[in-house]
């Protein structure tokens, strides 16, 4: 069964190639829309952010201070218990394996991963045992009063050793 249907673009959505530097009689010739010499007439004639035309940029000029914390930083991976209640049947074990499983998180929770968070939001009724690496104070309540356990997980983070004069 064939249909007859007439598809095309909308008017204006294909234009045509702008051909440039094809003489004086195209429109387009000569300096081919760039303008008259200096910088931005030549090719790969493109400076970038910050620059000053040679002067030493301010963001050089300028101390760096201070302290940020980006390279330290904890990301959480946050799932609430309603979340939970949806995905899993009673007796059920919830770790960062089975949440990720389920599509609850979006990276697993290893040794490089981000840890997971169990936070209160939501209705909660089924016995589940929990092994995450952090739950807040409400949800822990709420999990219990269900029935369920909680066991929470340390991330293993790298331990630093102090050497100092009696440390050898």
């Amino acid at each position: 069964m064939a249909h007859d249907f007439d598809l095309h673009a909308p008017a204006g959505a294909n234009r045509k190639k702008r051909i440039v530097g094809r003489g004086q009689g195209s429109g387009r010739g000569t300096t081919s829309g760039k303008g008259n010499k200096g910088q931005q007439a030549r090719s790969g004639g493109k400076t970038y952010i910050g620059f000053e035309g040679g002067q030493m940029p301010l963001y050089r000029r300028l101390a760096r201070r201070g302290f940020s914390n980006y390279p330290f930083k904890k990301e959480w991976q946050i799932v609430n218990l309603g979340e939970i209640e949806k995905r899993y049947e009673n007796n059920e074990t919830v770790d960062a394996a089975s949440l990720y499983k389920k599509g609850l998180i979006k990276k697993s929770a290893g040794p490089k991963g981000c840890p997971v968070k169990v936070l209160a939001m939501g209705s909660f009724t089924k016995k589940l045992s929990f092994r995450v690496a952090s739950v807040s104070a409400s949800a822990k309540e709420i999990i219990e009063k269900a029935g369920g356990t909680v066991t929470v997980d340390q991330p293993a983070e790298k331990v630093k050793s102090k050497k100092g004069k009696n440390n050898g």
